[in-house]
């Protein structure tokens, strides 16, 4: 496992590289860094909603009496988990 964990930062590391190397006065990239970090951004929310959705299905099954704030507990789950994809897509416009 951390095998992969090292060469995912290695790629993600290596694809980053070139854009050190750009100047100040240089205002190229822009569009391409918004896409990959939105990209990951939502990436990293499907994940995480999925597992969310998960555990609270899981919990509704084990305890149904607890479902309406078990319920509640996931969809607050899930609003603080796609504000990351809302705020990555507010910093590429600002930054743009």
């Amino acid at each position: 496992m951390y095998s992969k964990l090292f060469l995912l930062a290695f790629i993600i590391l290596a694809f980053a590289s070139p854009m050190f190397a750009q100047s100040a006065n240089q205002g190229g990239g822009t569009v391409l860094t918004g896409g990959f970090s939105m990209a990951i951004a939502s990436g990293l929310c499907a994940l995480g909603q999925g597992k969310a959705i998960a555990g609270v299905a899981e919990g509704i099954a084990r305890n149904p009496g607890a479902g309406a704030v078990i319920r509640g507990f996931g969809l607050l789950g899930l609003i603080f988990i796609e504000s990351l994809a809302l705020y990555t897509l507010v910093i590429i416009f600002v930054k743009g």
